[in-house]
């Protein structure tokens, strides 16, 4: 029997037309997202953070009136800051992407509903895709790519089920997702196909499996940094007595503080952090059964092991008093940039005993 004779062409064709449609849908999900954000009250926020302003360089309280025998002596209170963990300002979480309105927050709800119903499209795609040729879909860049994207969806999904606060998550990850499938559906595509024998195992299940779902979850936390660095550039104009441009009013004043924000990057990319070390030990494992050998530092297996040892170096300096804040989302978001490496650059430039399926 051929490659090409295992292939269910009419389940394959399904599957794309389902992704497209998932395309179209995340489309939608993402203008409703945006207009959350247009139609939020930009004015109260823009209030709201003035007076945070006001109330932070005020935060060194009345002056002091001490009696003494010769007259009344006035002295100043010394300006306290007060510095979460993380080293950002304690100020309070912004209202959200509604900003607090009823209007915005109608418009996030759509959101939200069109996001579960593209999710549900894009699952359909990606099992018709494994069921027309009975088997993980994760054989080629094409295919984890839509999985990764799908998976993506589902960690963002599953925090708003759980009643975690994380709908300003849902337009970067909308636009990530967008972008993702669009590369995955013109520049990566490839044709349903069979694996080579080294590929089928059990261990494919196992180990793609986790290394997609450790990248979602990754990805998530580098989003968080980033619009952490944004909202601490915020929150340090504020508490400096200077006027925030008009992005930082209308957008991130509506975000969590730098400390929460700063706090749940940490949380994910540490959660996670186990799981990417049981990923690369069940890669050893399995190099073992096909290659024979457990390690060859193969590209992707070095590349694997310098993005663990770049979280590594992430989950301890966030521990060490003096690797707080800001350079430790810098390393953070070098960590994340090295998976990314591990996942384009490795796969498309540099050949290995990985490169299977091409592109």
């Amino acid at each position: 029997m051929t490659l090409a004779a295992a292939t269910n062409e009419n389940l394959a064709s399904i599957s794309n037309v389902l992704i497209y449609s998932a395309m179209a849908v995340y489309t939608l999900a993402f203008f409703a997202y945006i207009a959350e954000w247009t139609f939020g009250s930009r004015s109260k926020v823009g209030r709201t953070a003035a007076s945070i302003g006001q109330d932070t360089a005020k935060s060194a309280g009345p002056a002091v009136t001490v009696q003494s025998a010769g007259g009344t002596t006035t002295l100043e209170r010394p300006q306290v800051v007060t510095r979460a963990v993380s080293g950002a300002r304690d100020l309070p979480d912004g209202p959200g992407a509604a900003g607090g309105t009823e209007k915005g927050d109608l418009y996030g709800r759509i959101a939200i509903a069109l996001s579960f119903l593209a999710f549900a499209v894009h699952v359909g795609g990606v099992l018709t895709r494994a069921l027309s040729v009975q088997r993980a879909p994760w054989g080629n860049m094409y295919e984890f790519n839509i999985t990764f994207s799908c998976v993506a969806t589902a960690v963002y999904l599953g925090l708003l089920v759980a009643k975690k606060n994380v709908r300003w998550i849902g337009l970067p990850l909308t636009t990530s997702v967008l972008l993702d499938l669009g590369l995955a559906v013109t520049v990566l595509y490839t044709e349903s196909a069979q694996l080579v024998p080294a590929l089928k195992s059990y261990w494919m299940w196992i180990h793609v499996s986790t290394a997609i779902f450790c990248g979602a979850v990754f990805y998530v936390g580098a989003v968080t940094t980033v619009l952490y660095l944004f909202r601490d550039s915020y929150e340090n104009k504020l508490v400096s007595g200077k006027t925030p441009g008009t992005f930082a009013s209308s957008v991130l004043s509506r975000l969590p503080a730098a400390a929460t924000l700063d706090k749940f990057a940490y949380r994910v990319n540490a959660a996670v952090f186990p799981l990417w070390t049981f990923t690369i030990i069940a890669g050893a494992i399995w190099a073992g059964d096909a290659w024979g050998r457990y390690w060859g530092w193969d590209p992707k297996e070095t590349w694997s092991f310098i993005t663990w040892v770049a979280y590594a170096c992430y989950l301890h300096a966030r521990a060490t008093a003096g690797w707080k804040g800001r350079k430790a989302a810098y390393l953070a978001l070098l960590a994340f940039g090295c998976w990314l490496f591990n996942y384009y650059g490795v796969n498309i430039f540099v050949s290995g005993k990985h490169s299977y399926g091409g592109v």
